[in-house]
């Protein structure tokens, strides 16, 4: 074990630091992540103070140490002036087959901090907690465990932020006097030894997930992800202002609002003041799983900026009587089904596919309800005769002790009626398809079999960036890619046509990602029943 050494660096060197990265970040947008996100389940992301690179962890990457099983390992990549270089593997010295990510960078660089213990033979070591990494010539030295004491995570990965200059590690686990499934805590330096950690109490934690703790540069405001409140999504983010020195007294929680939560799963916010900007990640409309987002929050953020969800999903609390296995772990899904048109219930049929299925009715009410394991990502159909059904998926990993409520509006079929792909992907910039495309895309191959007469129109979107011709042929090659694939499954051609739109239809405005976000879609539309 050692403790860290002294974090403070001279006032002109942080000057120099911040004018390069003012400089190096100045090209930077969404785009410049085309490399960094892909199919995969990128998280953590973290740029070093001079602004020429960038970690992140990358989950169940064949080459991490551990495959596919592996839950994270470090990656990297190089800034260029305008986009981040293709992604490198961290190396075998700071990854095991343990969960592994960067929690913070010395100012001057030369200290990489690490969540997680580190054993020669990379194989996880029974002590929890952080290392440190140390520059050399040759690169980054073995790590060595920083001594945090009664430091403790039940749970499969810890997510965490060390602020160097502030002397203060914040993390989320499920440890000692948890409020929920993981609570925040925090860690200060003090004398040159790390303090036991305290819980940040009940106005931050709540009975859920509170998730991926970051700090402002100055302290004063905590980012982090909760799906224990009203939220857009699975979680979303929220910041907190500091009220006093204690580190444990805080202002009541805001959404960051539309412009970064969704519908989906958003974590790891991350803010860059300097420069202006901030990293998060999200499932929404990702390439993968999630994908590293880029944001420019406005320079005075509101007092409030939270609005109604953007979806009817609502988490409903299920109170934790004790401790349970995992092979106890269920989770309630529940809600109703209506015509999209009348607003009346009406019966149907639900299935959820992971390693098995589960199938429930809705009946006359279009009420239904059903337990299932919550260890898994599901394919959710909804159907019912006469109806175009309902496709989506479901990450239910993170709701333990928790019922979602889910309510679905079917549509009549008839000519007109359209259809959002919303799962259906491409590799980024690019018309090939993602494997987790094809449970949707075998979804309308079932409708149309079991609808013989029914003919459909694809229709292809992007948004309005970039240059309006290769918009157009972008489009139009997914709508052929979409097409190729249902005949490869037996559907006639001449049922299907087809027509790129590039980003002449937008849904949304274009002035940011999140409305940028609904405009790039595939849809298909039914021109005779």
């Amino acid at each position: 074990m050692i403790h860290p050494r002294n974090f403070l660096i001279l006032p002109l060197s942080c000057l120099i630091v911040l004018l390069c990265s003012v400089c190096l970040y100045a090209q930077m947008s969404q785009g410049s992540f085309v490399y960094v996100n892909s199919a995969k389940d990128e998280q953590a992301p973290f740029i070093a103070p001079d602004g020429k690179v960038m970690y992140w962890t990358v989950a169940h990457h064949p080459k991490n140490i551990g495959g596919e099983k592996d839950p994270g390992d470090i990656w990297m990549s190089i800034w260029t002036g305008s986009f981040w270089s293709q992604p490198q593997h961290g190396g075998a010295l700071i990854n095991n087959s343990a969960y592994n990510a960067v929690c913070g960078i010395s100012h001057d660089g030369n200290r990489l901090f690490l969540l997680g213990h580190y054993a020669p033979d990379q194989q996880p070591v029974s002590s929890q907690g952080v290392s440190v990494s140390l520059k050399e010539t040759t690169g980054w030295s073995p790590p060595q465990s920083i001594n945090i004491p009664y430091f403790m995570d039940r749970g499969k990965e810890t997510h965490g932020y060390l602020s160097t200059t502030l002397g203060v590690f914040v993390f989320s686990a499920e440890s000692y006097v948890t409020v929920g499934a993981e609570d925040i805590y925090i860690s200060k330096l003090v004398n040159g030894q790390w303090s036991e950690p305290i819980n940040l109490g009940t106005t931050i934690n709540t009975t859920r997930q509170e998730l991926s703790p970051s700090l402002s540069a100055d302290g004063m405001f905590l980012y982090f992800a909760s799906n224990g409140r009203k939220n857009y999504g699975a979680t979303d983010i929220y910041y907190s202002q500091r009220l006093d020195d204690s580190w444990t007294n805080w202002s009541q929680p805001v959404n960051m609002g539309a412009n970064v939560n969704s519908e989906g799963r958003e974590l790891f916010y991350r803010t860059y003041p300097e420069s202006g900007f901030a990293l998060f990640t999200s499932t929404h409309n990702s390439d993968g799983y999630a994908d590293v987002q880029y944001y420019k929050p406005p320079k005075d953020l509101p007092d409030s900026l939270m609005q109604a969800p953007a979806s009817g999903a609502k988490i409903v609390e299920i109170v934790r009587e004790k401790a349970i296995t995992e092979d106890e772990k269920q989770f309630r899904v529940f809600g109703q089904v209506t015509d999209s048109k009348t607003g009346k219930p009406m019966q149907a049929k639900l299935s959820f596919h992971a390693d098995k299925y589960y199938e429930v009715q809705a009946g006359a009410d279009g009420r239904y309800s059903l337990l299932i394991p919550s260890v898994s990502e599901y394919a959710i159909s909804v159907e019912a005769e006469g109806y175009v059904g309902n496709f989506e998926k479901l990450d239910v990993r993170t709701y333990e002790m928790k019922a979602l409520e889910m309510n679905y509006k079917l549509q009549p079929i008839e000519i007109g009626a359209t259809v959002n792909l919303k799962s259906v992907l491409f590799q980024q910039s690019t018309p090939n398809l993602l494997p987790e495309s094809n449970d949707e895309l075998d979804q309308v191959v079932a409708f149309l079999k079991t609808n013989p007469r029914v003919e459909i129109q694809l229709g292809g979107h992007t948004d309005g960036r970039g240059h309006p011709e290769h918009n157009l042929r972008l489009s139009q090659k997914r709508v052929d890619r979409v097409k190729a694939y249902l005949v490869s499954k037996g559907i006639s051609p001449k049922r299907i046509t087809g027509k790129g739109f590039g980003g002449a239809k937008p849904i949304a405005g274009n002035d940011n990602e999140e409305t940028r976000r609904l405009n790039r879609r595939v849809e298909f539309t039914i021109v005779k029943d």
